[in-house]
């Protein structure tokens, strides 16, 4: 079967900025993940410098040589390249803007939990409007990158993510296209050239909807917004 092809949002000499699908893994498993399906496409091996879920869509960084892999990762690591990220709940939040913080430990079956310890916190700034009936829509932007961060912080705001069936009630969410989280936005600096990147998702009705098309308008700075 053939593999539909991989959008290249940008690429230099150093790096690119490819569009990950939902419902694609990012390592390979049984068949060719994201990283080697890129891989393949364009006949250059690729380093990933950071990860997305097997749900979640939107931009990934993969650089081109191992110096700028390191570069990037020591980048990640410092908190220097901004993401921002787009969500929508079935469920009202506790609260409509704001942090979310605090350690995160392991659940049963490969779940994370927030605690209200705050040793290693993972730190999450978000706001959030309302869409269609029950919908809501947030622009989230994480100041850590602890796995499932954004999807264990969205469920402690009693606002699971549409079709996340691991942190959402599992039969519903089996009934969404897809799970809605999406990788947005990149802003960064690398040897002293800006860059910033913004896509839109691409995938899943909710994300189609007029409502939320018009409010990807206003988001479209997001960095402006924080």
């Amino acid at each position: 079967m053939n593999q539909k092809s991989i959008r290249i949002v940008y690429e230099n000499d150093r790096f690119l900025l490819a569009h990950k699908g939902a419902g694609v893994n990012f390592h390979s498993e049984t068949e060719a993940g994201f990283v080697v399906q890129v891989s393949e496409q364009l006949g250059i091996p690729l380093y990933p410098v950071h990860r997305l879920d097997k749900m979640t869509s939107g931009l990934v960084i993969l650089a081109k040589n191992a110096e700028t892999a390191a570069q990037c990762g020591k980048m990640f690591e410092n908190r220097e390249i901004e993401k921002y990220y787009l969500a929508i709940s079935m469920r009202k939040p506790k609260k409509k803007m704001g942090w979310i913080k605090g350690d995160m430990a392991s659940a049963r079956r490969g779940d994370y939990k927030l605690l209200t310890t705050m040793e290693n916190p993972a730190i999450t700034q978000f706001i959030s409007c309302a869409l269609r009936t029950h919908e809501r829509f947030f622009l989230i932007k994480p100041h850590t990158g602890k796995t499932h961060q954004i999807r264990v912080a969205l469920k402690s705001l009693g606002s699971p993510i549409a079709g996340d069936e691991r942190y959402a009630q599992s039969d519903v969410a089996r009934k969404e296209e897809r799970g809605y989280l999406h990788a947005f936005a990149l802003r960064f600096h690398l040897n002293d050239e800006a860059f910033e990147f913004v896509v839109p998702p691409d995938e899943g009705e909710r994300f189609g909807s007029e409502e939320c098309k018009t409010q990807l308008i206003v988001w479209n700075k997001p960095w402006e917004l924080f």
